[in-house]
Formats: C-alpha cells, structure tokens, sequence
C-alpha cells in the first residue's frame, strides 16, 4: 500500500488531521512518509496551508503542494477566478507515483470531497485515484447527516472499482450525541467499509509531540496504530 488517497465527505470534517494522524503513526512504524497536498485552496502565498499542518503535527514528512489559489473554493473555480492553471488528476498521479518510489508510504490528500472538480474537464480526486489505482480513506464526521454522505461517497469509489480502505471519524466529541455514538456501528453498515479510528476533537491543538505520542491510538492496526474499533463502540454505545 505505497500510496493512499484521503478524501473527506465534504470539507472541515477533519481530513487534514486525520492525514497528519496517519503519517504520524506510520512514522512510528519505521516507516518513511510523504504527503501531496493536490490543491490548495482559501490560503495566500505566505500561509502555511495542510501539507505544512501536516509537517507541524506529524514531524518527518516530505510535503509537496501542486498548486494554491486564494479564494476558499472548489480547486477549479479556485484557479479559474485566480487566472491561474488548473491542476488535472494526471498531474495528481504521476508526483504521488514519483513520490512513492522514494518513500514507504505517499497520502494524497484532496480538497473537499470526493468529487470537487480541479479543473475544466471534470477532473476530480477519485480519477487520480483510479490512475493510480490506489485504495481511498474516507474521512468522515460523526453526528446527523453522516450515513447519507459516507455511504454516497463509498459507492461512487466502489463504482469505478476503486477499494475504500475504511472509514475514519475526523473529529469524535467528548460528549457525544445519540446519533454519533449509533453511528459507529451504522456507518460500516452503510458502506461496506471498516471503521479504522476515531480522532478526538481538538486533537489538532495538541502539542506536536503529544500528537504524535497518542495519534497510534486514535487509529487501527491497519493504519499502524493499536486502535480498537470494537471496543471503542461498545464503550460508546448507546
């Protein structure tokens, strides 16, 4: 698994530190980590964007952004509105692939959702996906209205074939509602997909070091960290 693309059901969902947890505990792992921000959006040239929050939060990371428009929008209306050229899913593929020859494991990132167009054609994150046929983590939010955006997300991927690796919660509440804590053991119903971590809200304001002491736990063995997913629903369970 050299390259996993990270997608969220839609944005502020914790996509970006979610990718920082996975680079974190990959790192603890041993492993060597890169992460490609595709585009960057809503940040001006001197502003750290997500792949420098990534950096802050997981450490040793190679961070590399394709391109960066100012205004807060979907990447294509992004570079439409800036003047500037667009970033197509070709361009997304081949510097993950470049990426993945020089590191153990490469976490594209992307902007928004699944299907937030980069550019004039159409292109979205799921087509870089597919052209690196790589399997895709779904970030997701954990209260009402969840089911509906996660399982639309998970059956476009599985309709172009592509594996979705699982889902994780982006930001779990430390007093959460009826709805999140049934939704733990209905989002793997609805999508097919195993449940690999849960991130604690606020875990972006976490000293750095301490972030990346507890990120392992926050996630599933299958992305190298010791996370239970079973026990955690059954602790949380309504």
């Amino acid at each position: 698994m050299p390259v996993v693309v990270i997608t969220g059901t839609g944005t502020e969902v914790g996509k970006t530190v979610t990718t920082a947890a996975v680079a974190a505990a990959a790192l603890a792992a041993g492993r060597s980590v890169a992460v490609l921000k595709a585009a960057q959006t809503g940040v001006r040239p001197d502003q750290p964007g997500d792949a420098d929050e990534v950096v802050r939060l997981a450490g040793a990371v190679t961070a590399t952004e394709l391109a960066r428009y100012p205004e807060p929008l979907a990447p294509a209306t992004a570079a439409r509105r800036a003047g500037r050229a667009p970033v197509h899913p070709q361009e997304v593929a081949e510097a993950a692939a470049k990426l993945a020859t020089e590191h153990d494991l490469v976490l594209v990132e992307g902007a928004g959702g699944l299907l937030v167009r980069f550019d004039a054609a159409g292109g979205t994150l799921a087509d870089a996906a597919e052209l690196l046929a790589a399997p895709v983590l779904v970030v997701a939010s954990a209260g009402l209205g969840t089911l509906n955006s996660t399982e639309l997300t998970a059956r476009e991927l599985r309709a172009r074939r592509i594996d979705v690796l699982g889902i994780v919660v982006g930001s779990w509440p430390g007093a959460p509602d009826l709805a999140s804590r049934c939704n733990l053991a209905d989002l793997p119903d609805v999508t097919g997909a195993p449940l690999l971590g849960a991130l604690p809200a606020g875990a972006a304001a976490l000293p750095p070091a301490g972030f990346r002491t507890a990120a392992p736990h926050w996630l599933a063995p299958r992305l190298d960290g010791t996370w239970d997913a079973e026990a955690f629903r059954t602790r949380e369970a309504p």
